[in-house]
């Protein structure tokens, strides 16, 4: 298996520090890694480092002649805004070189879902999925053999979430994916590096196997380090003794004995277990449970971003309790945060008819925009509304890693990261019976998502939950309400309800206008219609008490679907 980059002593450093040093590792053609971390820990600047953006402050990098390499990066570059998606593709190539790859550009962005005319749509006017789409067809257009992606998974639906797992299952070379979607990268990958405490470590293991040997290495290694740190104490306790007596006695034999003992501490000490500085934040969660047979009820509630413009979806009875954590899904733009926007408008006085809230319901608000906050108070004014007390917010605020010196700058200072953990910190300090979280992953490593998943699924309020973290969801809502053509529906199989969105999204993709360029478009049918029959005749197999009677019939309406086609 040829080698495709090896990296050798990386450092890369700070005005605050070295982000990290001493990094090596070998990737190899058909290696697929996950590169997964703390928020901060330098996972995107090592994706620059890798392709040339960025000079490591010491240590080499070499890549083999016939490796192309291309990265895909978090954002769009401003400079690609204004032009059309066709333009934006073929901008990653020579001026020379454009006019003859018109066509290729065009079928990269057919591969990638899009029409012909969506090729001539701005980049400007994309959706988030849109622009992840966008960016894969700008890396693509180059051929390469290695694909450096960074958090592409970041602001999608769970249709778009479906379509980039499949594309990287079925995409022929080698990637390093950063993300925090532990699912997705545990389909899509074949190994894992950790990035954490300044170095690297390396497992030919997926996402989550290679976090379980790596915490069990984690506990091998501090009970090596207490071993070892008890065999320091016991020589230094010793040592200290002897140079008493020494002295004491004017024996230079008991004080040359300390010296050697001193010597051996300071090699005992230079080569002890290194352990893990762990995570310096937990996030808890307090809700309190309200003994009503309600806390919200909708009926027949229609939902609008504005007054005077047409519903996005209508709602019909629906209920929560305590106990109730309900997960809203659906595609962007049909409506979900919008819902959660107008119950908490209603609980601030402006009332909608089709909405009750029960008169002692305490509501919290986790909005993904983070406007909450308000940019011109300071950390530890902004904390205010949710405990009067001030030393309890501070305390707060330094446990979860806001040192004293940073209490009284503005929020507005604080990245995109710092303002949603400032927020959590905040409704960590208040207990309500209700609480609404809109997308609040967007900002959170893996390790904080956890912590959130276990602090919901013992959360004593009601919870509505807007998240495309499959994972989050699974572990940690009981209800299920799912947003497609403009009606709100209950669902209690959440692998129905992503089985739902992914039949959407193949049937967009097969449905584009037929002007567009959609090669093998048959064969994914076949493909897709195979793999259904195989689910289904699987699931026919299994005793009827495990058998899944909503998702057979979602396949064979599928099947039914896609012969037709054929």
């Amino acid at each position: 298996m040829s080698t495709l980059l090896t990296a050798q002593s990386l450092h890369v450093d700070t005005p605050f520090g070295p982000l990290f040093s001493d990094i090596s590792f070998t990737l190899k053609k058909g290696d697929r890694l996950g590169l997964i971390g703390y928020n901060g820990c330098g996972k995107s600047t090592l994706l620059k480092v890798l392709d040339g953006t960025l000079s490591p402050t010491s240590g080499s990098l070499s890549k083999a002649n016939h490796c192309l390499l291309a990265r895909v990066e978090q954002h769009l570059p401003a400079e690609v805004y204004p032009l059309t998606m066709r333009d934006a593709v073929l901008a990653q190539l020579p001026p020379a070189e454009r006019e003859s790859q018109r066509w290729r550009a065009d079928a990269l962005l057919a591969e990638m879902g899009f029409s012909e005319a969506d090729s001539l749509l701005h980049a400007e006017t994309l959706s988030g999925g849109q622009h992840t789409r966008l960016l894969l067809a700008r890396a693509l257009i180059h051929q390469p053999d290695l694909l450096l992606l960074d958090e592409p998974s970041n602001h999608l639906d769970l249709p778009t979430l479906l379509w980039l797992e499949s594309f990287l299952k079925n995409w022929h070379g080698s990637f390093i994916l950063v993300s925090h979607d532990s699912h997705l990268l545990d389909v899509v990958t074949n190994g894992t590096l950790i990035l954490r405490d300044k170095t690297l470590y390396s497992f030919a293991l997926p996402c989550t196997a290679a976090r379980e040997a790596r915490i069990a290495q984690d506990e091998s290694d501090a009970l090596r380090f207490k071993a070892e740190q008890k065999e320091i104490d016991r020589i230094t306790t010793s040592a200290k003794r002897l140079a008493i007596w020494g002295r004491t006695y004017d024996n230079e034999d008991l004080s040359r004995k300390a010296k050697q003992m001193e010597k051996q501490i300071e090699r005992l000490k230079a080569c002890q277990t290194e352990v893990t500085a762990g995570s310096h934040w937990q996030l808890q969660l307090q809700g309190d449970a309200l003994r009503a047979d309600r806390l919200l009820e909708m009926d027949a509630l229609s939902v609008s971003p504005a007054p005077g413009v047409p519903p996005l979806f209508t709602a019909p009875l629906a209920r929560l309790k305590s106990g109730d954590r309900v997960a809203i899904m659906g595609r962007n733009g049909c409506g979900k945060s919008t819902l959660l926007k107008q119950i908490w408008q209603h609980f601030q006085g402006i009332e909608n008819a089709q909405l009750k809230l029960h008169p002692r319901v305490s509501l919290g608000y986790y909005d993904q925009t983070l406007h909450q906050l308000p940019d011109d108070a300071t950390l530890l004014g902004a904390l205010e509304p949710f405990a009067p007390a001030a030393e309890i917010r501070k305390r707060a605020l330094i446990g979860a890693g806001f040192p004293w010196a940073q209490h009284g700058k503005n929020v507005s200072t604080l990245s995109g990261g710092e303002r949603s953990r400032l927020l959590f910190v905040g409704l960590s300090l208040a207990r309500y019976s209700l609480l609404m979280l809109d997308e609040p992953t967007n900002h959170l490593d893996m390790e904080g998502k956890e912590a959130l998943a276990d602090t919901l699924r013992n959360y004593a309020g009601g919870v509505l939950l807007v998240s495309h973290d499959r994972k989050l969801i699974s572990e940690s809502c009981n209800r299920f309400w799912l947003i497609d053509n403009g009606q709100l529906s209950e669902w209690h199989d959440l692998d129905a309800v992503a089985e739902k969105l992914r039949t959407v999204t193949v049937t967009d993709t097969v449905c584009a206008p037929e002007t567009a360029v959609i090669p093998t478009q048959e064969e994914h049918l076949l493909e897709r219609l195979i793999m259904l029959e195989t689910r289904l005749a699987e699931d026919l197999t299994r005793k009827p008490k495990h058998q899944k009677p909503a998702l057979q019939a979602q396949w064979r309406k599928e099947i039914a679907a896609i012969n037709t086609k054929l």
